[in-house]
């Protein structure tokens, strides 16, 4: 079996096309702009291409981008009382603060900040608790975008069983919660678990976001399962020169495919639905924030 390569590229293209679709809507009939605030906190390089990207995003789409950067040093009240004029400012839907952040800074104590209709991003605890009762809720972006996927492949995921491997607050916990909440039968399975092989052996979609390279080998994957990889991980490369790294995810690419009937490669599978998915985050946010229909297609 050769399974078929998920483009998560074009699918997140096709996503950014709808975003834009429904922004134009908002603005010719309700004029409303959604507005996308992304704070950065320091100079690390990886932030500041990502923070750029996700501006050049937010205007290619038609929505305003609003972008802060603070010192390393900043104070912690110094970013609360950003965060406070952003939550006040109604042109301003959706707040991300880019993590990680300088060590003298908690992360979760500023997502706390974010009011939780503006935490696009779904890392606030009271979202968190929103989607695990099965309740309406901003949901992280990465997990959104493994569900769009699976959606896109499968149809309907009733009745799928799904093992999600890894139990991160950032992909495992939202996934298997949204997993549940299309109808699959879920496992957690993460370091502890016992035969883990075995019960990754039993998936119908196998979702893999443990962050260890490769972990996941053809020999742990039913036949015919769907794989999701969200592991980037960055390995040596020696073959391309010394101190060259490449990119992997938490499965093994070429014996998984050999096995699967479909996966997503790394890169250009999940990666690029994240900011797919925060743009279509904050058009959600936009659309309850005004009581209006939330976009078709673009939430869970």
């Amino acid at each position: 079996m050769s399974a078929t390569i998920i483009d998560g590229k074009a699918f997140a293209a096709t996503v950014r096309v709808k975003v834009a679709e429904h922004v134009t809507r908002l603005k010719e009939v309700h004029k409303i702009t959604p507005g996308l605030a992304v704070v950065l906190i320091g100079e690390d390089p990886a932030s500041e291409v990502y923070v750029r990207n996700k501006g050049r995003q937010t205007k290619e789409v038609g929505m305003n981008s609003y972008e802060y950067k603070l010192a390393a040093d900043v104070t912690r009240d110094e970013v609360f009382a950003l965060i406070a004029k952003l939550n006040a400012d109604p042109a301003v839907h959706g707040i991300l603060c880019q993590f990680p952040v300088p060590d003298h800074l908690n992360e979760a104590e500023i997502v706390a900040q974010i009011l939780p209709e503006k935490d696009v991003d779904g890392l606030h605890v009271v979202n968190a608790g929103l989607l695990a009762s099965g309740q309406r809720a901003m949901v992280s972006c990465t997990p959104l975008g493994c569900l769009m996927l699976l959606r896109d492949q499968l149809g309907s995921l009733s009745g799928k069983s799904a093992v999600v491997v890894g139990r991160s607050n950032l992909v495992g916990k939202p996934l298997a919660a949204l997993l549940l909440r299309d109808s699959c039968t879920v496992t957690i399975a993460h370091s502890r678990t016992k035969d883990i092989e075995e019960v990754c052996r039993n998936a119908d979609i196998l979702v893999a976001a443990v962050g260890r390279p490769e972990m996941i080998t053809g020999d742990w994957i039913k036949p015919g399962a769907v794989v999701i990889d969200v592991g980037i991980n960055r390995i040596p490369a020696p073959e391309r020169g010394e101190g060259k790294v490449r990119l992997v995810g938490d499965v093994h690419f070429a014996s998984a495919a050999e096995v699967a009937s479909a996966i997503t490669p790394v890169p250009g599978g999940v990666g690029p639905m994240t900011i797919a998915c925060l743009l279509a985050n904050t058009v959600t946010a936009a659309c309850r924030a005004n009581g209006l229909m939330e976009p078709d297609g673009l939430t869970a």
